[in-house]
């Protein structure tokens, strides 16, 4: 009897699964049809025993105890054992029912051939959704990989998809080679390196082979009369003959449209200069091709007799405005778009036929001018002006600057300019000038920059510099001082750190060039006579 009773215990688990695998394998034998067409998953058939475990266990303790074999004394309700098909039949239908509750909130897959769409069209007009973007596949659904929405055929994208996998073989070729070498101080360069080497070696020796003012003497007498400046190792060769390509197309089409109601020259004071581009004047003025100004109030007229009767009646002798700057025969008058209108109109007018990017002529109301004039026994005579807004929402300083052509090439524009930087210092804030710039006010502020810089890295002794403390100093902006300082090479990168290297070689170049210029054609801090306007 304890035998029995052993037999029994040790078999509550084992003869479950031998139990199982039995009537599993009479099963298949005799339904084969059946367990083909139900497909179980491994997790509805580990609920499936867990349930059966778990009844079985519950049975165990009010059933007699089982016999050696496994199986329970055979009795009046015990299932009969001969018919195996109908405790398969159970089992199955226990295992669906589970199969359903607990797999009924998956949503249901769907094949390949089901959810994928063969007829559809790639978007684009005229394309036949042949090839792809990429290179890599025979056909395209979507605008992102299609060849012709980026002007290419399906050839050209396979061949620049078979140059990228063999630049990329290229690189993992010579990075083995690399990780192959045992020594990485002795070790051989690369083709590719080489290949670079040798192009970046040919570079610096055409930059070399002649110095920038040689080429700037060569350039001046074929590009002087174009007032071009030297453009050379600023962008390709092909985008600079685009632009003047461009200007060409440009120049003529102006001549067309333009040539008819266009002034040719005016006469402005003892001077008769020659128009560069065309100015919005009223039509009845512009037709005449030559304009007479007043170079004190800057009316225009007709004829010289107009101009000759008008001289002997006006009374200004200097631009309207308060003077806020003097020093020897040099004033600066401010000059409120608001208050002289007329006079601020004109002086944008005025201004039009000697600038490109202008576009302020009437709208003057929300600038300051300040213009500029030299005196002599006559009257003062407008040397150049700048303009700049009441309230800049970015800081600009400068909205429109202009040198008349007289007074050109006689530092007058790196006076105006100094000056233009002196009130953002009065005012405490960093100023820049407006974008764009024209060619010549480009070349002014960048030979302004540099020597602004020079001068500061000449009369600094410390040690340690930053870009914010020039900034500061100067009330420069810093994104200029950093383009600048690229411009002179005097910023580079090491071990993680931005230096700015202090060449004394420009230095030794400014201070020569400093020395013959003089100081009296500087701006005096001390003469200025100005406090910033009130809502600035």
């Amino acid at each position: 009897m304890p035998r029995r009773k052993r037999n029994a215990g040790s078999s509550s688990e084992g003869t479950e699964d031998s139990d199982f695998s039995a009537e599993h394998t009479d099963s298949s034998e005799s339904d084969t049809h059946t367990v083909r067409n139900t497909r179980l998953t491994r997790s509805s058939l580990r609920l499936s025993r867990n349930s059966q475990d778990i009844k079985q266990s519950a049975d165990h303790d009010e059933s007699p105890p089982r016999t050696p074999t496994g199986n329970a004394p055979s009795s009046e309700s015990d299932i009969d054992m001969s018919s195996p098909n109908v405790s398969h039949d159970e089992s199955l239908a226990k295992e669906l029912s589970l199969k359903e509750s607990g797999l009924a909130h998956r949503p249901k897959r769907r094949r390949f051939h089901e959810s994928y769409n063969f007829n559809m069209k790639c978007p684009t007009p005229g394309c036949n959704s042949l090839g792809h973007l990429t290179g890599k596949h025979e056909r395209h659904f979507s605008i992102s990989g299609c060849p012709l929405y980026h002007n290419l055929s399906a050839d050209e994208c396979k061949v620049k998809a078979s140059s990228r996998d063999k630049h990329v073989e290229e690189r993992m070729l010579s990075q083995r080679q690399d990780e192959n070498r045992h020594s990485t101080r002795q070790q051989a360069q690369s083709e590719r390196h080489l290949r670079y080497k040798e192009k970046v070696t040919e570079m610096r020796r055409k930059r070399n082979s002649v110095s920038q003012k040689d080429k700037y003497m060569e350039h001046r007498p074929s590009h002087g009369s174009s007032r071009e400046p030297l453009l050379e190792n600023i962008t390709s060769d092909y985008d600079l003959d685009l632009f003047r390509k461009a200007q060409e197309k440009l120049r003529l089409e102006g001549q067309v449209t333009e040539g008819g109601n266009m002034i040719k020259a005016i006469v402005f004071g003892r001077y008769e200069l020659d128009t560069w581009y065309h100015s919005p004047y009223p039509e009845e003025y512009a037709r005449l091709g030559r304009l007479y100004m007043c170079e004190f109030c800057l009316k225009y007229m007709k004829s010289q007799t107009i101009l000759r009767r008008h001289m002997a009646k006006c009374v200004w002798k200097h631009p309207p405005g308060d003077e806020i700057y003097r020093k020897g025969p040099i004033s600066v008058f401010e000059v409120d778009g608001k208050k002289n209108k007329i006079y601020c109109q004109n002086l944008c007018l005025l201004a039009k036929l000697f600038l490109d990017h202008k576009t302020l002529y009437y709208d003057v109301e929300p600038f300051l001018f300040y213009v500029m004039t030299e005196a002599d026994n006559t009257g003062c005579h407008l040397v150049g002006y700048f303009s700049k807004e009441k309230n800049s929402f970015l800081n600009y300083n400068v909205s429109c600057i202009l040198t008349m052509p007289q007074y050109m090439r006689q530092g007058y524009g790196k006076m105006l300019i100094d000056f233009s930087y002196l009130l953002s210092k009065v005012e405490e804030k960093v100023g820049s000038p407006e974008r764009p710039l024209s060619d010549l006010g480009l070349i002014s502020y960048r030979s302004y920059w540099k020597e602004v810089l020079l001068r500061y890295l000449h009369n600094f002794q410390g040690k340690e510099i930053s870009i914010k403390e020039i900034s500061q100093e100067t009330a420069v902006n810093p994104v200029d001082i950093v383009s600048t300082l690229q411009s002179l090479q005097m910023l580079k990168y090491w071990k993680g750190k931005h230096l700015i290297l202090k060449r004394q070689d420009l230095i030794d170049d400014w201070k020569t060039k400093e020395a013959k210029r003089g100081s009296s054609k500087t701006i005096d801090p001390t003469a200025l006579k100005w406090s910033p306007p009130k809502g600035t």
